[in-house]
């Protein structure tokens, strides 16, 4: 990802990030058709943003709960599924960590549904998993959840079509104007050859760099494995990153 500051009408300089299209996918891809939708038909407009949008909310350790990086332990009893552990860090380019940034997370259940009123995935519920979770960065850029795998799921693109199990992950950054979206997949899913989603975007290695690592030594015996997964801001190991609208 390359920074790019903007100046807006009233003079604030405005922090975004800009569009790698080297490996981004394009806007209107062709395979996803939800695409056809939702990628933008007329030229884009400059929406003038002031002081309230470019500074707040504050984005700190007040917004998180003390259970929220723990999705296991939100509720009366114990989620069903496999109990696993996603951990890394956030960095910026040439490795320099990424300290006190807002993490959030939100996934389908073992069963591979959310718990949302839109998904009509007639896989079962559970009571004890809400799909959602946030943490603080440390300062170090290290960030930490305890989870459950989710579950491929059907999403009817094309003729029967599953999605890769995944979990998406937002970096909120100082302001609203920062967040930035991407999607965690696991290792050797035999999903990935028919996902248009994932082959969307272009590079190998940047699809690479969107699978986690499993991790034996962070695993803890007899209770819970390990993936690891690191998110680069920018740079030529940079994370590939999604426009907020693509949240399938």
């Amino acid at each position: 990802m390359t920074t790019e500051q903007t100046r807006s009408p009233a003079g604030l300089v405005l922090p975004t990030y800009g569009r790698d299209d080297q490996s981004h996918p394009a806007l209107n891809t062709p395979g996803y058709g939800s695409s056809a939708l939702r990628y933008p038909k007329q030229p884009l407009q400059y929406l003038p943003q002031h002081l309230t949008e470019i500074t707040g909310p504050l984005l700190g350790q007040d917004r998180c709960g003390e259970h929220d990086h723990d999705l296991t332990v939100q509720h009366d009893g114990e989620p069903q599924g496999e109990r696993i552990i996603v951990s890394g860090r956030v960095l910026d380019s040439g490795g320099k960590p990424v300290p006190n940034t807002l993490v959030e997370l939100w996934q389908a259940n073992a069963a591979g549904r959310y718990l949302h009123q839109g998904d009509r995935h007639p896989a079962p519920l559970d009571p004890n998993f809400s799909g959602t979770g946030r943490c603080m960065t440390d300062a170090e850029g290290n960030y930490k959840f305890i989870t459950i795998k989710p579950g491929a799921y059907p999403w009817r693109n094309h003729d029967n079509a599953w999605r890769p199990a995944h979990i998406h992950f937002s970096l909120c950054g100082q302001a609203f104007t920062q967040r930035l979206i991407t999607q965690m997949y696991f290792p050797g899913d035999p999903l990935f050859y028919q996902d248009p989603i994932f082959n969307s975007v272009r590079d190998e290695k940047a699809r690479e760099r969107m699978i986690s690592r499993f991790d034996l030594d962070t695993s803890v015996p007899e209770w819970a494995l390990s993936y690891k997964f690191d998110m680069v801001l920018r740079g030529p190991e940079g994370s590939v990153f999604e426009d907020e609208e693509d949240d399938d």
